[in-house]
């Protein structure tokens, strides 16, 4: 199985509740592919945007606090 869990979201649904099947799978649901990626992006992002918060309120203590 890997890192990932089973991508069907379906899973133990009833049918009248699942998205409806398009031509060539359900429409408007994100492939299992796609879903793989957010799965990698979605950390990746959190982390890059923490340590620029970090960075950002770390400057703005170094300028608002004076250093004797």
């Amino acid at each position: 199985m890997g890192i990932f869990t089973d991508l069907n979201l379906n899973g133990r649904t009833p049918v009248r509740v699942q998205p409806k099947i398009g031509e060539w799978g359900p429409a408007g649901v994100p492939s299992t592919r796609a879903k793989r990626i957010q799965r990698i992006i979605a950390p990746i992002a959190f982390v890059l945007v923490m340590a620029a918060l970090g960075a950002l309120f770390y400057y703005f203590y170094r300028i608002l606090i004076p250093q004797g």
